[in-house]
């Protein structure tokens, strides 16, 4: 099998699968995504969702959050992991937000880079949701997933793992494999107990023939 026919089969497992592809992070603006996927570090969707509401009722602008103390806001993020780290960042980033960029999320990797609690891979899930860039967040999942179905091979780091899979995904394509790829290590493709008998993917994954080989 070339790797050309094994990420065609994954594509279109997916386009059937999982036809709507999309964060499973809640928010209503590029703002509010980006206070969401700086919390998500380390940390579920689903506790930033319980979270982030309180958050966004009282700072619903960089402005408003601009102008918070770290003992307004870290209360209220004190159930997310890292607090201490990710309020100084949240306030810094947004005073950022308003000092150099008006106050606008901005929509290229390498200004978003600059932003306090803001790394490659952040700024890959705002320029990829948002604007539907073809820019790959690498996270545990699409690091783990990627490698077992083949889709990556001997990548040592995130980065690696992102330059193969922008090689071989079509450009247009690539905001939502992102999106398939983490849904699939999240429901499917666990880290400890992957459900195989479940996915549609077997014929492909090398960690699975692996596993086979093994009985």
């Amino acid at each position: 099998m070339t790797k050309k026919e094994r990420y065609q089969i994954a594509i279109d497992y997916f386009e059937e699968q999982i036809p709507i592809a999309e964060t499973e992070l809640i928010y209503d603006n590029p703002f509010q995504l980006l206070v969401a996927v700086i919390l998500s570090a380390q940390c579920t969707d689903k506790r930033v969702n319980l979270t982030t509401p309180n958050i966004f009722r009282k700072y619903p602008t960089p402005d408003k959050m601009a102008a918070a103390t770290f003992d307004d806001l870290f209360p209220i993020i004190k159930s997310i992991s890292y607090p201490n780290n990710k309020t100084k960042h949240l306030i810094g980033m947004a005073i950022m937000l308003m000092a150099d960029f008006n106050g606008e999320v901005p929509m290229t990797v390498n200004e978003l880079v600059k932003l306090p609690g803001v790394g490659r891979k952040t700024a890959n899930v705002i320029t990829s949701v948002i604007d539907k860039q073809p820019n790959m967040a690498v996270d545990t999942h699409v690091f783990r997933v990627s490698a077992r179905l083949g889709l990556t091979t001997n990548a040592k780091t995130v980065l690696e793992a992102e330059k193969q899979l922008i090689k071989n995904i079509p450009e247009e394509l690539v905001h939502r494999a992102h999106h398939w790829l983490i849904l699939h290590g999240r429901y499917t493709c666990l880290a400890r107990s992957p459900k195989c008998n479940e996915c549609g993917l077997q014929s492909i994954c090398k960690h699975y023939k692996k596993v086979k080989s093994e009985k």
